[in-house]
């Protein structure tokens, strides 16, 4: 990647540095179609990262099965690692997450989830890159 800071990129250029779908949901705010993300049913140990900017943001332990459609975790690696906005669009009110980072829209956040914290982060398995724990540099 070029050197230009990632919050500067033009929407151009973003479009040139991700692959279509990925551009699709991530700088457009788009949802790739429920159950159809490669990181949904993913168990391995390590982290999920943006797929624009590999800022880590959710840890593998925080992942559990919600059945929604989309890889869900409980929390993110960091509270200053995502952002929210809300969502008053397709007729219903929700609660967006943001990469923190590059601004890149990653889902959305539900306050059902079945752990402690009660939160469910439905996140867009296109919009992460996973990485194992040695990798995470």
């Amino acid at each position: 990647m070029e050197h230009k800071l990632l919050e500067k990129l033009s929407e151009q250029e973003w479009q040139e540095q991700l692959d279509p779908e990925t551009y699709r949901v991530c700088r457009l705010g788009e949802t790739e179609a429920p159950f159809s993300g490669t990181l949904l049913h993913h168990k391995a140990s390590g982290f999920y990262h943006c797929a624009c900017c590999d800022r880590p943001l959710f840890k593998s332990e925080s992942k559990f099965d919600s059945g929604c459609g989309w890889p869900a975790f409980d929390q993110p690696i960091a509270t200053s690692a995502v952002k929210y906005f809300d969502d008053k669009s397709a007729g219903m009110h929700r609660i967006e997450v943001r990469c923190a980072h590059c601004n890149a829209h990653l889902g959305h956040v539900f306050d059902d989830g079945p752990t402690v914290t009660g939160a469910r982060y439905c996140i867009n398995s296109v919009a992460m890159q996973f990485h194992k724990p040695d990798s995470t540099a």
